[in-house]
């Protein structure tokens, strides 16, 4: 997997839904100050509503402008197998017989995108199983104690 153009289809994922992010932003601040969001009575809280929507709308906007100048000015590593598991490594595990790809990031855990037809999640060194992967090796078992079972992740390759 060539994760140059993996981080250039974040990109272009992250800028998709700055887009929508934005025009939905543009939206209710408008219906927050719409002339017709003026409350009827004390009891009528539609442009309060709006107007903490749109501030939370735009901090949204602000962390994925951050993420994106994050992705775009990226230095990427390329891993050996013999490589210990630092941020930026594209991981390939295996859990429960189910094989999936995870991108160690600083920052942007949860998304996911479909990348060559395989789904990547980004996780940071911050979650469970980003913090269980530190420093290991191809071959290596991740262990991640839930709050029902420990979790075993199977390091089959790295990039």
């Amino acid at each position: 997997m060539n994760k140059q153009k993996l981080v250039e289809a974040i990109c272009e994922k992250l800028e998709k839904d700055l887009s929508v992010l934005k025009d939905a932003a543009r939206a209710t601040y408008d219906a927050a100050t719409n002339e017709e969001s003026k409350p009827e009575n004390e009891y009528d809280t539609r442009a309060l509503e709006a107007s903490y929507l749109a501030g939370a709308q735009a901090k949204r906007v602000g962390e994925i402008e951050e993420l994106l100048f994050t992705f775009k000015n990226l230095e990427i590593k390329n891993f050996k197998s013999t490589d210990a598991i630092l941020s930026t490594a594209l991981v390939e595990v295996e859990f429960e017989e189910k094989r999936s790809f995870v991108f160690l990031m600083s920052k942007g855990g949860g998304v996911q995108l479909n990348f060559e037809s395989l789904e990547v999640q980004i996780i940071t060194p911050y979650s469970p199983l980003g913090e269980a992967l530190l420093g290991l090796k191809v071959g290596d078992v991740a262990i991640v104690d839930s709050t029902k079972k420990v979790l075993e992740y199977e390091i089959l390759s790295i990039q």
